[in-house]
């Protein structure tokens, strides 16, 4: 893993001017679990956008957006997801449209949090394959202050298909990270499809 992180310190030189992921913490500080709607609308003021059909996450909505949170130096949309029962928040998850993931910015998000974070506490690996969809995907889990931080890259390209699943290989199709409350999200990797191998990123 030290290998790896200088490795990525090298590659994402030319592409991050900074490292940090105060951008993260900004998406997320002064909320709280369970907080309604309305509360987490008048913490973020106009920077909220309430959204004339909330999105549906399956087990949460999500009515409100915040568009300009920047982790390390990358724009997320940031989705504020609400239990579908309580109506209370759930989970924020922070996303960068497809079109506009490419190498550059996963290294960017990824050495952001390496650097606020330390190493991650788990890593996860998923192989392609015709379980999968022929989608390999890389999972990077931190548990710090009473949250589970996890970071999602999904790659269908060439590169995946070769058996790479860090960050500096290139996976470009979907970057995702999600923040949890532990009673939401041990931490653990998740089971991987019937068939599918799975191992850590390298």
């Amino acid at each position: 893993m030290r290998a790896l992180r200088l490795a990525l310190l090298v590659l994402s030189a030319a592409f991050c001017g900074s490292s940090r992921a105060a951008g993260l913490d900004d998406a997320w500080a002064g909320t709280g679990w369970g907080e309604p709607p309305q509360d987490i609308q008048r913490h973020f003021g106009a920077r909220g956008l309430a959204l004339l059909q909330p999105i549906d996450f399956g087990d949460s909505y999500a009515p409100l957006v915040v568009r300009d949170v920047a982790v390390g130096g990358i724009t997320l949309i940031t989705y504020y997801q609400f239990d579908k029962t309580t109506h209370g928040l759930k989970r924020v998850q922070l996303e960068r449209p497809r079109h506009l993931v490419n190498p550059a910015v996963i290294r960017g998000v990824f050495l952001a949090l390496d650097a606020e974070y330390g190493a991650p506490d788990t890593q996860c690996g998923t192989l392609p394959g015709p379980t999968t969809a022929n989608e390999g995907a890389a999972e990077y889990v931190w548990k710090r202050e009473g949250a589970v931080i996890r970071a999602i890259f999904r790659d269908t390209s060439l590169q995946v298909l070769g058996g790479c699943y860090s960050p500096a290989c290139g996976l470009t199709t979907q970057l995702l990270l999600r923040i949890s409350r532990p009673a939401e999200d041990r931490g653990t990797c998740p089971p991987p499809p019937t068939g599918a191998q799975l191992r850590a990123p390298r």
